[in-house]
């Protein structure tokens, strides 16, 4: 059982806003308060491309291929967890935080384990697979302590 110590951090994530909180009181009542605010302004991908799909010479004669179009609104989530990833490494560094709570939808938690600097895995003690970014924070303390509890 992870517990929620005081003083621990969470990160609650998605692709386009994230917040850093810290829990002021202890395990059995957090309290988790706003450390950071970060949000982006990622348009759907259709109001993000210009151009339509490229087009390649294939090997047969007068014959092309459509090329993917390139997934803009994708690009930008991804880039996003990287700077999340730099945040926490510059308040890792300064000691800011011992141990961190991550919680963020699947996809981009996967792209956050890419970017965590060893100094923020090393205090990772435990990540939440959910997506609590549109959640308030009184029902996150609940919906966390329940998650940490049957992890």
């Amino acid at each position: 059982m992870t517990e929620l110590k005081h003083g621990t951090w969470v990160l609650i994530a998605d692709g386009e806003k994230a917040l850093f909180l810290r829990n002021d009181l202890d395990e059995m009542n957090p309290d988790l308060n706003v450390v950071r605010e970060e949000e982006q302004d990622n348009p759907a991908d259709s109001e993000q491309g210009t151009d339509s799909p490229g087009r390649m010479q294939d090997t047969g004669i007068q014959q092309m291929s459509a090329l993917d179009e390139t997934d803009w609104h994708q690009l930008a989530k991804d880039r996003f967890a990287s700077d999340l990833a730099d945040i926490l490494y510059k308040y890792a560094h300064k000691n800011a935080f011992e141990r961190l709570v991550v919680c963020a939808p699947p996809n981009t938690l996967g792209e956050l384990r890419q970017h965590f600097h060893k100094e923020v895995q090393s205090r990772i003690i435990a990540e939440v697979d959910k997506d609590f970014t549109n959640h308030p924070l009184d029902e996150v303390e609940k919906l966390l302590k329940s998650e940490l509890a049957s992890g």
